[in-house]
């Protein structure tokens, strides 16, 4: 049988030495960069820029010294070499904020927001889509590579190499998504029909600090020390799944891409090199909120709506945060985000729990919150996530 293989390296820092040669050692490990880039071919490097913009030390982006190791190896193959991400438009500049206009002029390589260069219509027989717009630089691109964050996401459990191509489709269809596919389960397999027209040649995951807890953007930063690299994406996401004891299967990206054949995730079809995940594996690393669906399927079928009511979490705004700047506002799908006399306000009737006002809160005004049941049985939950834990480790 053909393994996967996956690199994993160790880099405590981004110093520039110490990231480009972890990164080197990871290229090495799995066959090679010419092995997947031929020279002169055009290469489309997608990072993790999640809007609004941040500076790199909030562990939100794809830090651009990561970046920048990845494109001094690139650059030695071929000179068509193309970053971005798609942005919401910014005062100052997103890629000025997060580094990377500084890092690509200086390398002289080519940085777009994707929305520049427009969208392409892709048919496409996915298990929910069935037409797919893909930015033209994907499109055109030779050779996607592709450089996720390893962080939490409080709908999505965890969010990587899988997650990270939703940002190669046109930002108003995002937020028009997370309306239309309310439930996570269908909202995963978006994901992985998004990821299945965008499939990266590449994947090199920037876990040197990693974000815990209610990430995308308003998690905790740990210290997590990893590069990771294959050319299966999925793979990646298991391994670093396992790296900080989370069942793979867990991750809805990941059970649907295995599922479909867009990788794999079984340690038996997985060969890690470099070194061993139990030498980097971390302990108690703090997921997001469990979602109301992982407990419902435990309830009487009679019983199953209430307690889905009372175990829903929910986004909430924490008043002394809030500076009124409206992102929530203009990211909500269904209008139930809004600003009111400078202050953000969330109305619960009409608000589908999709996590975008969270997602883009940069001054941790938006908190996700359970109802009173949802606390008391906390110690349930608890317990279950350390049942999983027990499970990975065995």
């Amino acid at each position: 049988m053909n393994q996967a293989v996956v690199a994993v390296r160790r880099a405590h820092s981004y110093d520039e030495s110490e990231t480009r040669s972890a990164v080197a050692a990871v290229l090495a490990d799995i066959g090679g960069l010419p092995a997947i880039v031929r020279p002169r071919a055009k290469v489309f490097v997608k990072v993790n820029h999640l809007s609004p913009p941040s500076p790199p030390e909030r562990g939100i982006i794809t830090h651009p010294s990561f970046t920048a190791a990845v494109l001094t190896f690139l650059k030695e193959i071929t000179p068509h070499i193309t970053v971005g991400d798609d942005l919401h438009p910014s005062t100052p500049d997103g890629f000025e904020v997060s580094g990377h206009r500084t890092v690509c002029d200086r390398l002289g390589v080519r940085l777009v927001n994707l929305r520049e260069t427009g969208f392409v219509r892709v048919p496409w027989n996915g298990a929910v889509l069935k037409e797919i717009y893909l930015a033209r630089e994907v499109v055109e691109a030779d050779v996607i590579v592709n450089l996720p964050k390893l962080k939490t996401h409080s709908l999505t459990l965890f969010t990587g190499a899988v997650k990270n191509l939703y940002g190669t489709i046109p930002g108003g269809l995002r937020v028009a998504f997370h309306g239309q596919y309310k439930n996570p389960p269908e909202f995963n397999q978006v994901l992985v029909d998004i990821f299945a027209a965008a499939r990266p040649h590449l994947t090199i995951m920037d876990g040197i600090v990693a974000m815990e807890g209610t990430g995308p953007a308003n998690g905790a930063l740990r210290d997590l020390g990893v590069v990771l690299a294959s050319k299966d994406a999925v793979a990646v996401d298991a391994v670093a799944s396992r790296i900080i004891g989370l069942e793979p299967l867990a991750v809805g990206t990941t059970r649907y891409a295995t599922g479909l054949g867009l990788g794999v995730s079984s340690s038996d079809e997985i060969q890690v090199v470099g070194v061993p995940i139990a030498s980097v594996a971390v302990p108690r690393f703090k997921l997001p909120p469990i979602q109301a669906g992982e407990i419902v399927g435990r309830a009487p079928r009679f019983l199953a709506r209430w307690v889905t009511r009372q175990l829903t979490i929910q986004p909430r705004v924490v008043a002394r945060q809030c500076v009124g700047c409206a992102a929530c506002a203009q990211i909500c799908p269904t209008g139930a985000a809004t600003v009111v006399r400078g202050r953000a306000r969330i109305t619960r009737q009409t608000c589908i729990r999709c996590m975008c006002c969270h997602e883009v809160c940069r001054f941790r005004a938006i908190a996700l919150r359970r109802s009173v049941l949802g606390q008391v049985v906390r110690p349930f939950l608890r317990a279950g996530r350390r049942a999983r834990r027990r499970r990975v480790s065995a």
